[in-house]
């Protein structure tokens, strides 16, 4: 089979995969939170007032709820029209990727490993499921560097025109993060490329206005909702805050917590750039940081300047990493074409073998996952979908037997497949479960339980409640409990708000007990059947007379 066509199936591969993430329920906090954000644009039409519950929305600007909004519109209030904007901007970032890899290095082979490694990057596949902010952001800030390093080649005024849309989306997503990682690359590629002086021309103020005139809804949007106060936070105030956790709580103080952080993120491709970096540094400090043949400072300059700077923010969070494993996925896909083509065979050979223990240790670690921490049973196309990339696995080290570094990308790829399928049609759907507000959705659908009779007691919450019964459930305190005259059902995700609600005098005449977990911390305890009794808390949705 020729390399083009083997590209060719293992994108099929992966867009199967993602696919069938669609449709995994979703997940609290931040993604159910943003999906029901999000729900409320749609059900209000008011495209202006962010709203968190029932406290307006003070933090990332409107992109990412405006597009969802609008998904909900075209396709219907469903967990896969949330995601659809995230996976389309995936595929932008997987084109911007391949583009600008070729644009660098004028291969094709390399452009396709580059995308290739993009998309099976495990922090890309799971904010394709646990949606954000982040794969919007990513496929707009990497469109806007393929763009404008396009322009700084040709000077065309097309591309700074799309570049600047793209820079005005990525800042319209999540302030001025994206912008800045555009700032850092573009320029280093001119200071080394020596063409600083292009900035200098009318273009640029085209470029500009363009920017302006494409942030301008959501700037409009943080005047209308907050006045002035609104427009210097989105400008400022939001990143400086954000670097110095005013107003939030310091996550990390460790300076290489996002340098650690890649080794799961950008799996399993992280040791290789990790590898790749060093010698490439070696090599520059060989020759005095002078310009080398076939190397370009784009890529490194955009992600390790943009790390260094994050590295002193109070507030670290592991996803921040997402808009710069584009340029990782290029500088990771050069290290192993460039090894290739030197007939560096050892190094290839010796990731290799690396892939091969990984996936001894993922194909056990999976089976376990789908067969022992839930019920002993997985359904059919569950065990096909496993079967058939164990197949495929091994028809990659069979085929490419004599191409070490394709076998290398495939093997890693496929490995990803396998994964990721696997969590897609059998683990997240069983964990997902155990959120209340799934579960007693479900029991409000079953019992025709009336949804303008359910409130939320003060100081709970559960977005998952909220967007399977299509509805922001309205807040309820005790006193307006006691002095409630209608027949009334409450959810309570806590026991000492269920003794509050009891010891308040109200007769509780029902109430509906489900498991609860925090899904987004699992540990130990959780995944063994034996003992997962006790890290599980009750949610209850209790119904009131007075």
């Amino acid at each position: 089979m020729k390399t083009e066509s083997l590209f060719k199936y293992l994108y099929a591969f992966i867009a199967l995969t993602y696919i069938s993430g669609l449709f995994i329920p979703l997940m609290e906090n931040d993604s159910a939170q943003q999906a029901v954000m999000s729900m409320r644009v749609y059900l209000t039409d008011n495209f202006f007032d962010l709203q968190r519950g029932n406290e307006p929305y003070l933090d990332k600007p409107h992109m990412h709820f405006w597009l969802a909004a609008l998904s909900y519109k075209l396709f219907g209030l469903t967990e896969w029209a949330y995601r659809i904007p995230s996976l389309l901007f995936t595929l932008l970032g997987s084109i911007s990727v391949f583009f600008l890899a070729r644009d660098l290095y004028k291969k094709y082979t390399i452009a396709h490993i580059s995308a290739l490694i993009f998309l099976t990057s495990q922090t890309i596949f799971l904010a394709n499921h646990d949606v954000r902010t982040d794969a919007v952001l990513t496929g707009a800030t990497i469109f806007a560097i393929w763009q404008l390093f396009r322009y700084i080649n040709t000077q065309k005024t097309t591309s700074i025109i799309l570049g600047a849309i793209g820079l005005g989306i990525s800042f319209s997503t999540k302030g001025l993060y994206g912008p800045m990682i555009v700032f850092f690359a573009i320029i280093s590629q001119m200071i080394f490329m020596k063409k600083v002086k292009i900035l200098w021309s009318y273009k640029t103020i085209i470029g500009l206005i363009v920017f302006l005139i494409t942030i301008t809804p959501v700037v409009y949007a943080y005047y209308v909702q907050f006045g002035e106060q609104g427009v210097e936070f989105i400008l400022w105030k939001q990143s400086f805050e954000r670097a110095t956790a005013t107003n939030l709580i310091p996550t990390n103080t460790d300076y290489f917590f996002f340098f650690h952080s890649l080794l799961w993120l950008f799996f399993p491709w992280s040791l290789l750039m990790y590898y790749g970096l060093l010698k490439i540094l070696k090599k520059w400090i060989q020759h005095k940081f002078r310009p080398i043949k076939l190397i370009e400072v784009l890529t490194i300059a955009g992600v390790f300047t943009t790390l260094f700077v994050m590295s002193f923010s109070q507030f670290k969070l592991p996803h921040h990493i997402n808009p710069l494993i584009p340029l990782l996925s290029i500088l990771t896909a050069h290290f192993i074409f460039n090894w290739h083509e030197k007939e560096k065979q050892t190094i290839l050979k010796v990731f290799l073998i690396i892939d091969y223990v990984l996936i001894l240790i993922l194909i056990p670690a999976i089976i376990v996952l789908l067969f022992f921490v839930f019920e002993p049973k997985a359904n059919f196309g569950v065990i096909l979908a496993v079967l058939f990339t164990i197949i495929l696995i091994g028809f990659g080290i069979i085929h490419v037997k004599n191409n070490p570094y394709i076998k290398l990308v495939v093997i890693s790829v496929l490995m990803m497949v396998f994964l990721n399928t696997a969590l897609n049609l059998y683990f997240y759907p069983k964990l997902l479960q155990y959120q209340a507000g799934i579960q007693l959705s479900r029991i409000i659908t079953e019992k025709n339980i009336d949804t303008e009779k359910i409130f939320m007691f003060d100081e709970g919450y559960s977005w998952t409640l909220d967007f399977y019964t299509q509805r922001n459930t309205p807040e309820i305190s005790i006193k307006e409990i006691q002095n409630s005259t209608k027949d009334t059902w409450i959810f309570v995700d806590k026991n000492e708000h269920f003794k509050r609600i009891k010891e308040s005098g109200v007769q509780i005449i029902d109430s509906i007990k489900v498991d609860h977990f925090r899904v987004s911390k699992l540990n130990m305890k959780f995944m063994r059947p034996e003992s997962r009794a006790s890290k599980l808390k009750k949610a209850r949705l209790i119904r009131i007379k007075n």
